[in-house]
């Protein structure tokens, strides 16, 4: 159960250790089999609409 007026004090380093896992990551770009523009991994490309080599979305080019 949590206390709303905690006993004792909890340490900076406590604190920090575990404020440190809040860190933003860059998210992870892969080049498209199709049209080699950059693309998140295991999602439909935006330039040209395709997934695995397959035109899932019908783009107008």
């Amino acid at each position: 159960m949590g206390a709303i007026c905690p006993k004792n004090k909890h340490s900076k380093a406590r604190r920090d250790s575990r404020r440190a896992n809040w860190k933003m990551t860059a998210p992870n770009l892969v080049k498209c089999s199709k049209c080699g523009a950059l693309m998140m991994p295991h999602r439909v490309c935006k330039a040209c609409g395709s997934y695995n080599k397959k035109e899932i979305i019908a783009t107008a080019e």
